[in-house]
This record gives structure tokens, sequence and C-alpha cells, in this order.
């Protein structure tokens, strides 16, 4: 049942995507519905961080883990340099992604693969055909070979066949023709299911990647090469306040330790529920930040104080808890938040600290990384992932957004 619930979540989120590519190449530009395709192939070597002793080699095979190799198809789209998105960010292309992995241990760990939605753009030009770029990926990867206590007893990594899939990457881009190019850098790739099943200590990987794009379609040879025509006229951007309102929920695992004895994972699932608002100071129309109010009810939080077994050891059949009082499960934090802004996508990152709270499952510093994927110029998909203390996985927060006092094309 988690798998289906992830799948139907992944499929939703696959709908939005389409949904906001249809609505802003067909709909919403005025001037030109045209695209320019791209289709590439990546292949990223990579270094497994030793995060777990799993790692380290207690394993099946008593030997370290270290290695992984991905594989990844793309397909992307940019807007026509005559259309308002082309002329705003001519160098942003963002698709969906298949990705193939192997950590040369399919025994323990499978060889899964990944889907996701995934964007690119310039940082700087070094040269007229060399570029600095970066490009992200988020989604889901299935086929993994989780944790068993009986057929699988040492991988205490992995707690689902399905993961989410975060990947970061910064590329040195060399134009090879007017159609092609070729990407070359590093990057980082993290693993994890958010807490919605147990282990979740997470997969950590650092390498390089090199790969090809090719580009169809559009007006001319030049503008398939650097995604401008000549001079890129832009209206002035006016700097701006606007206001997100955001709505989350989710699902996530609990374990619990007990003054005297051994710890016990809490059998089935906690709710989660939270909201967030953020005035935000549009500096530019690629970055906005400002502060936001976070408030999470988790009810999970706190449960370690309250088990109602007073006599012998529990164990994960007999545990029974008391309900906390709603102080100790519900916070409001204030975070400070920065969001990267390009077409259809915006990326938030968020740091911050619970101000109003009671309990140590609460009274801590927290971490927001978020995708908003725009569905209207005001409603947005909301897809998070929240740590705390900056080391340890909390939940995730999957929602809507509303965004007032949202501009148009200036």
């Amino acid at each position: 049942m988690k798998i289906n619930r992830l799948a139907v979540r992944l499929c939703m989120c696959a709908l939005v995507f389409f949904r906001a590519l249809s609505l802003y190449a067909d709909g919403k530009d005025s001037l030109s519905r045209k695209m320019i395709h791209m289709a590439g192939i990546d292949i990223k070597p990579a270094y497994i961080f030793p995060t777990h002793e799993f790692f380290a080699g207690n394993n099946a095979t008593f030997a370290p883990i270290r290695k992984n190799l991905s594989v990844h198809l793309k397909y992307g789209f940019k807007f026509a340099p005559d259309t308002y998105f082309g002329r705003m960010y001519p160098h942003a292309v963002q698709g969906i992604g298949v990705g193939y992995n192997t950590f040369f241990h399919s025994s323990e760990l499978g060889n899964p693969w990944s889907v996701y939605a995934f964007q690119t753009s310039r940082i700087a030009s070094l040269t007229p055909r060399l570029s600095l770029d970066y490009e992200w990926n988020f989604g889901a990867s299935f086929e993994w070979k989780k944790y068993d206590a009986e057929s699988n007893p040492y991988n205490r990594v992995v707690g689902s066949k399905m993961n989410a899939y975060i990947h970061l990457s910064f590329l040195l881009n060399w134009q090879l023709d007017a159609q092609t190019n070729l990407r070359a850098g590093i990057g980082a790739t993290h693993f994890s299911n958010g807490n919605t099943a147990y282990p979740n200590a997470g997969v950590n990987t650092f390498g390089a990647s090199i790969g090809l794009t090719r580009y169809f379609g559009g007006t001319s040879r030049a503008t398939l090469a650097d995604g401008s025509s000549g001079i890129v006229r832009r209206p002035p951007f006016k700097p701006y306040v606007s206001y997100d309102l955001i709505v989350y929920g989710a699902t996530r695992k609990k374990g619990v330790f007990p003054a005297e004895g051994n710890p016990v994972l809490v059998p089935g699932s906690f709710g989660i529920l939270g909201l967030n608002f953020t005035p935000m100071y549009n500096f530019s129309r690629y970055f906005r930040a400002g502060v936001s109010v976070d408030a999470q009810y988790d009810e999970s939080a706190n449960i370690s104080g309250y088990i109602a077994n007073s006599v012998g050891q529990p164990d994960a059949e007999t545990i029974k808890f008391y309900r906390p009082p709603f102080r100790e499960q519900f916070a409001v934090g204030l975070s400070v938040r920065a969001e990267v802004v390009m077409p259809i996508f915006s990326i938030n990152l968020g740091i911050g600290r619970n101000v109003i709270c009671k309990g140590a499952d609460t009274d801590s510093f927290y971490q927001v990384l978020a995708l908003k994927t725009d569905i209207t110029k005001n409603l947005f998909l909301h897809v998070g992932y929240q740590l705390h203390d900056f080391k340890d996985p909390n939940n995730l927060m999957l929602g809507l957004g509303f965004r007032f006092n949202a501009k148009g094309r200036e």
C-alpha cells in the first residue's frame, strides 16, 4: 500500500508538470507558441559517502561499498527567443529524465531507476563557446532492495522500494556546434524516503558527470546555440513583495527509545499537517527572499515521554501510548527563505528554528528544501523535504500554495 500511495503522488506530480508545460507553452504566451526541444544523455560515476556502517563493510560481503554509476536519458525544452520566457530566461531548459543506477552491489541494494523533473540554466559565460551551468533533478527512484530482517538484514539504510531522488550539479557547457553541446562537471545526489518507512539512513553520492545534448527546432541555428537572437530587449524589472501561503501534509514513521530498554519502531504511520506563510521580496526576475512563519502539527512528536506500558519491556507489538498534549505536538517557527525563480519551477531553501514549542522533538533548528511548480500565475504545487539539526530527516512536505500579489509579465 505504501508503494501504491507514493506512486499515486508521483503520477499527480507528473500530471501537474505536463499541465504547467502546456499552460506555459500553449496558452500563456501571446507572441509565439514555439519551443526548442532538447534530447540528452549523461553518464555519472560517483563515490558513495560511508555515512552508515553498511557502506563501510558491515554487509553480506564484508567489503566496503564505494562505487555508483548511473546513466540518464532526458527530454527537455526551452522557450523560443521571440517568446516572453525565451527573452527573460534565454538559457533555461526544463524537462523530464529517466536514470538507471548501479551500486555494484545489487544483492542488497538492487539496481534502482529514477524518474524526475529537471531544470538547467547558465550561471556565467566564460568564453563565447564555454559557460558554467547548473542543473537540478527532483523525482523518485524505484526498485530498491529494502531492509528485511530475514532476507536482507544488513541493509539498515534503505527501508522502502521507492525513495525520493534529489541531485544538484555544476557543469562546464562547451558548444560543439550550433545544436550540440558537451557538458562535464561534478554533482551530489541524495536518496531517501522522508521517514515514510524505516530504516531511512539515506544514500548520498558525490561524483562526476559527462554528457551530450542536442537541440531541435527554432528559427535559426544561431538561436539554438545560445538561446538568443541578437540583442535581447527586456523590460525593466521593478522589485515588489509577494506572499506565499502553503498548506501541506505527509506521513512518517517513528522510533522511540524507552528509558530502560531497547529502541522500538512504532507500528503504523503518523500524520503531519503544516502551514507556511512567507512574505518574499522579489529582488529580480531570478531571485526572491524573505522570512517565513512555519506552523506544523506532528502526531508523532514527543510520544517517547508518554509510553503507557508500565510493566516489562515494550516491543512493536505491545507498545502503547497516551496522547501527548497538543502543545507538545504543535510548533511554530521562523525561517529565512531564499528562492531561485525560473520558468515553471522555483527552488526554495530555508533555515529556521521553532520559537513556540515544547519537548525535545520540536525544540530544534530545521532546514527546508522545496520545489514549487507553477500551475497558474497564483497557484503552485509544493514538494518539500525537511531536516532537523542539519543532519536528521524529519518529514516530507506535500501540498499546494497560493501566491498573493503575483506579478504578471512586466
